[in-house]
């Protein structure tokens, strides 16, 4: 059974995919060498939600990371 809970976005990014799905899984407690069909589907979208919002967080330190550099930069170059 195919769910296709993805979208095309997190399936080009599909490394990163993986390596937060792993976090949250360890985080939960739920060995990441588990078959996924012992997984219901509500705990996959669960975990799919927990990675979603874990992306959103590190893409958010991100772009404020950048955004910090670029008024420095700025300063910097009026001063």
């Amino acid at each position: 059974m195919s769910l296709n809970l993805l979208t095309q976005e997190e399936k080009d990014n599909k490394t990163e995919m993986i390596s937060v799905t792993e976090e949250v899984l360890d985080a939960q407690g739920i060995e990441c060498d588990a078959k996924i069909a012992k997984v219901s589907e509500e705990t996959i979208r669960e975990i799919l939600n927990e990675v979603r919002k874990r992306r959103r967080k590190r893409a958010k330190q991100v772009n404020e990371l950048d955004e910090e550099q670029e008024v420095l930069i700025t300063s910097k170059t009026s001063d």
